[in-house]
């Protein structure tokens, strides 16, 4: 059995990032597509299909969805946090200002209980948010109900935490500082290569398939390449935090990438993984 927070402290989780995440989704958006786009693929996402996206948090990859799939598709992006979609509405109607064309719909939704007829999606896509359910086997048999026979389900997850650079390192430090609460821990649930292939075949899904994806960021020394990280992924431990404190703390994360850099440049090395089910 898998060692998982339960799903109230998931929630108070996500609400209290809420706004980190509304505040860095704009200037992420282009880092964001980089990892979009692979899963958009994986899902075999074309136009006129009807997508769910789950987990969308600020709008990804539901947002960029919707372009793809067009005015004939239909793309709902959903959250189990309402707070979550705030930046999500937001962000749909400034795109829609500025550039028209299809946006999401975006509801509140829990998935392990989805508030939709059976088959009703041709896919669905979840990007780093399947680790953090709980009742993860509910979650998927929902997913394979809502959709249609030969449709696809695409997870994106995170492959261990030594490959994830960013994570690894941040991390450490706010444990030096605020004590080690295994917060950290959900995000790899499913690092282990065919894990999430398992559950999802025993929730009913007939064939998978695996990428993992370790792409080498290359940030510039001297910068807080690693703050929104810092905010959208700890910023539930970081609320109560003095002036002071902060202050420390984000000076150690500093020291700890630039201790890292070679030439004026810190590879920050991740490793993700898309795994498809039909």
């Amino acid at each position: 059995m898998d060692a998982h927070p339960d799903a109230s402290r998931e929630r108070d989780r996500w609400a209290a990032s809420a706004d980190a995440w509304d505040r860095w989704a704009d200037p992420m958006a282009d880092l964001a597509d980089k990892l979009n786009r692979p899963l958009l693929d994986a899902a075999g996402l074309t136009a006129g299909d009807r997508l769910l996206d789950l987990a969308s948090g600020a709008g990804e990859p539901a947002l960029g969805a919707a372009r793809r799939a067009g005015a004939g598709g239909l793309v709902v992006g959903s959250d189990l946090v309402p707070g979550m979609m705030a930046g999500a509405v937001r962000r749909a109607r400034d795109i829609g200002e500025r550039e028209g064309g299809p946006a999401p719909a975006f509801i509140a939704a829990d998935m392990t209980a989805l508030p939709f007829a059976d088959a009703a999606f041709d896919r669905v896509t979840c990007r780093f948010g399947i680790m953090f359910v709980p009742a993860v086997a509910s979650a998927l048999r929902e997913v394979r109900r809502v959709l249609r026979p030969g449709g696809k389900a695409a997870f994106m997850v995170w492959g261990p935490c030594a490959g994830n650079g960013l994570f690894a390192g941040i991390g450490d430090v706010v444990a030096d500082h605020l004590g080690e609460d295994g917060s950290l821990a959900p995000l790899f649930r499913f690092a282990e290569p065919g894990r999430l292939s398992a559950a999802m075949r025993a929730a009913g899904f007939t064939e998978t398939e695996e990428t993992d994806l370790t792409p080498v960021r290359k940030a510039p020394a001297g910068q807080p390449f690693w703050r929104a990280a810092l905010d959208m992924s700890f910023g539930h431990r970081l609320g109560g935090l003095g002036v002071d404190r902060r202050t420390a703390l984000e000076a150690d994360i500093a020291r700890h990438f630039e201790a890292q850099a070679v030439n004026g440049v810190v590879p920050v090395p991740s490793h993700a993984r898309i795994v498809v089910g039909w």
